[in-house]
């Protein structure tokens, strides 16, 4: 019985390995999640504002209770009620009150992080105080700048590009970088991302971003390509970002909510450091966002 129990496990770890990744991802459990989170989104953004902006709060609160999670690992405390707060507060404020209101939004937060952290007294306050403060302005704050992309004229046209953007990122990037990487770009930090990924990348978004400018924002061509590089090296850096962080907490994933995936913040990664850069490359080069 014994060598039959061994067989069968022996049989299910090969199978389970080969469905996944070279990431060590299962596949289908990915892509079938990735294609649900992008169909909810592309529902609010097409069909039901509401819903986008619903969904964007959930994400920023999500990720802030992951990261406060992930920071709890390391002996950081980090106030749940206030940074849950701000997850919701900012998002919905940049969607009611535009950049204004993210700012005083923003400002308010962080003062009310900061009395909470004095009235509560953790055994590290500095340290507490600084890791509620970072995570506030790395997954609400920033990610409310695809709420104030959305917010401009076809903004929905706008933050549609952004997605295909990012996703091409991530798709080109795997497959030139499966096929081909060979040379790290940060092996300390993320030792699977390789330049050969982040010029498949580079190549593959050019082809999106430019294919999005003509047909679906009616833009010069050179719009696209300005906002595919910038996109693609924004969200490289938010990536290993991420990365940097999980590698000094000592963590693989952020949390397990997302089957193949890991966690939001997994996901979102690449997205809160793009949302902010199509927002500022919109206001300067298309009509319509000034």
């Amino acid at each position: 019985m014994d060598l039959v129990h061994e067989y069968e496990a022996l049989r299910d770890a090969r199978a389970e390995r080969g469905r996944a990744s070279k990431a060590g991802r299962d596949l289908p459990a990915a892509i079938l999640v990735g294609i649900l989170l992008l169909g909810v989104v592309l529902v609010g953004l097409f069909w039901f504002p509401i819903a986008f902006i619903v969904v964007v709060t959930m994400f920023a609160v999500v990720g802030c209770w992951e990261v406060s999670r992930a920071f709890q690992l390391s002996n950081t405390h980090v106030p749940m009620i206030p940074l849950v707060l701000a997850a919701a507060a900012l998002p919905v404020s940049a969607a009611l009150a535009g950049p204004e209101g993210l700012g005083f939004a923003t400002i308010t937060s962080i003062t009310v992080l900061l009395f909470w952290n004095v009235m509560s007294r953790p055994a590290h306050l500095l340290r507490s105080l600084m890791a509620g403060t970072f995570t506030a302005l790395w997954v609400p704050l920033m990610i409310s700048f695809a709420v104030l992309l959305f917010n401009e004229q076809d903004g929905h046209l706008k933050v549609a590009t952004l997605l295909l953007l990012v996703v091409s990122n991530d798709t080109f990037g795997y497959l030139v970088g499966a096929m081909f990487g060979k040379h790290p770009m940060a092996p300390k930090i993320s030792p699977k991302k390789s330049w050969e990924g982040f010029a498949g990348s580079v190549g593959g978004a050019i082809i999106v971003g430019i294919a999005a400018s003509l047909f679906l924002l009616n833009t010069p061509w050179w719009t696209g390509l300005l906002l595919a590089v910038a996109t693609v090296a924004a969200a490289t850096t938010g990536d290993l970002a991420e990365s940097l962080v999980k590698r000094e907490l000592g963590i693989k994933d952020m949390s397990n909510i997302l089957p193949g995936h890991g966690g939001v913040m997994d996901r979102l990664d690449s997205i809160v450091f793009a949302s902010p850069v199509a927002y500022v490359l919109a206001l300067l080069t298309m009509p319509g966002s000034v």
